[in-house]
């Protein structure tokens, strides 16, 4: 017979333990293991006074930024309401189920204050890294660098023109946050002294994002979020934000790689990167300043067009500091003696070899070689060494393992987006994009030791 359920009289005691009620082998439950706390207290001593009302946890609010960004809520209001309702996240946060959740405008006040005068989320970051190292799954041996466009919190609508922008007009007593923060990387070798270069249109918003077509689409506002990861399980070692133009994204990569050196004493024997990573200056960095590898495509235009040798076919002698063409005439310096002394590389970092002009018009390849000068000229690089050196190395079996390897950052950055959902700003300003990149790069390590470590019973093959 089918009857009405029976409405029962609601109990006077109950027992109920969140514990109980956590799946063994809940992601959730892999995390908390290597989340370790216990500094964020110590860290924030200074920035609390001691009267006055009682403060929100510090702790209980990084529990529930890193559970934000680990499940991709981006929204903190929203992350409010999934902590109110969810009993895992209950779990994780440290929360009974008679505890309060902090109201979302909590964490905007201790993120534009506490957390970020202490640089407490950098600390948060490498604390997890150093768990990564101890738990023997970051090598130091091979290390890749890129970087990834994410999209700025603003738009063209609200932009100037970079022939009506002036930086100087503005009055920081009246200006957003965002824009305080553009005026103090003015002179930053990551944002604003990156290039001279102006920006075809600056945003009123945020001012330090990048106007960008980079990916040969529709233009937009960016920040370029860079990784530096270890290749052996794709542990993100360092991460940097910067605007979004190739010498900002190599000086951010040498920040990465002097900080790992600094902060946990990896000293990578090779890095592995793209060709925006190619250029002289930046291979001789890694060469001559730190002996690492470069398993980078050289950035070379010294190939011709127009069929005439390239600097390929003319051989270089260290000893004689001299090239020698096909037909087996030398390139020099000087052709006479200096007596006074000259700075042996230019202002651009290169040093010119030339032919003799009566050499070049007696010889019967001057129509391959020089057709339209009168005798054959060489630039060098101050770091050629540097540059033979990755084209030694591109010809090698270990250089394309490596390539395969690097797909392993690109990998990070496609679940950076897709998974984790970062594919648009919500924060302003460098210091927001920085706190984001920050926080992103901390679930991924967290995620992946999870994943590398689980606890649990294994879920069966569906």
């Amino acid at each position: 017979m089918m009857g009405s359920r029976q409405q029962a009289q609601g109990a006077f005691f109950y027992e109920f333990r969140l514990e109980d009620h956590v799946p063994a082998d809940h992601l959730l439950r892999s995390i908390d293991r290597f989340v370790d706390l216990s500094l964020v207290r110590a860290h924030l001593t200074a920035f609390y006074s001691s009267i006055g009302r009682p403060s929100v946890d510090p702790e209980l609010m990084i529990r529930m930024l890193l559970l934000g960004y680990i499940h991709g809520i981006r929204s903190e209001r929203r992350l409010c309401e999934e902590v109110h309702l969810n009993l895992a996240y209950r779990w994780f946060c440290r929360l009974d189920l008679t505890d309060r959740v902090p109201d979302h405008s909590t964490f905007s006040k201790n993120r534009h204050g506490r957390f970020r005068d202490s640089d407490l989320l950098r600390r948060l970051f490498e604390a997890v890294v150093a768990r990564c190292i101890r738990e023997g799954v970051v090598g130091g041996e091979r290390f890749a660098v890129d970087a990834s466009l994410i999209q700025a919190d603003a738009n063209k609508q609200n932009s100037t023109a970079k022939e009506d922008w002036n930086a100087g007009a503005i009055d920081p007593a009246a200006a957003p946050r965002a824009v305080r923060e553009y005026l103090d990387t003015l002179d930053d070798a990551a944002f604003g002294a990156a290039t001279a270069v102006a920006p075809k249109f600056t945003s009123h918003s945020d001012p330090a994002s990048q106007w960008t077509a980079a990916r040969h689409g529709p233009a937009f506002f960016a920040y370029s979020n860079n990784y530096l990861i270890d290749t052996d399980h794709g542990i993100i070692v360092d991460v940097e934000a910067s605007r979004s133009i190739r010498t900002a994204e190599t000086g951010a990569a040498q920040t990465m790689i002097d900080r790992a050196m600094d902060r946990f004493g990896l000293y990578p024997e090779r890095l592995i990167a793209d060709t925006a990573y190619g250029s002289g200056p930046v291979l001789g960095w890694l060469v001559e300043e730190h002996g690492i590898e470069p398993h980078v495509p050289v950035i070379d235009k010294s190939d011709r067009a127009d069929g005439t040798f390239s600097v390929r076919e003319f051989a270089y002698d260290h000893e004689t500091d001299a090239y020698t063409c096909p037909a087996g005439q030398k390139l020099k310096p000087y052709w006479r003696d200096i007596s006074q002394s000259r700075p042996e590389f230019g202002k651009d970092g290169f040093k010119r070899y030339f032919a003799r002009q009566q050499d070049c018009s007696a010889c019967p390849m001057k129509a391959q070689c020089t057709p339209n000068q009168p005798a054959r000229k060489i630039a060098r690089s101050e770091h050629e060494g540097a540059r033979d050196m990755a084209r030694d190395i591109a010809k090698t079996e270990e250089y394309g393992v490596s390539r395969r390897l690097r797909k392993k950052v690109e990998m990070l950055f496609a679940h950076l987006k897709r998974i984790l959902g970062l594919g648009r700003l919500r924060l302003r300003g460098p210091c927001g994009a920085r706190d984001e990149f920050l926080l992103a790069a901390t679930a991924q390590n967290l995620r992946k030791l999870a994943k590398l470590f689980p606890v649990g019973p294994k879920s069966k093959p569906a």
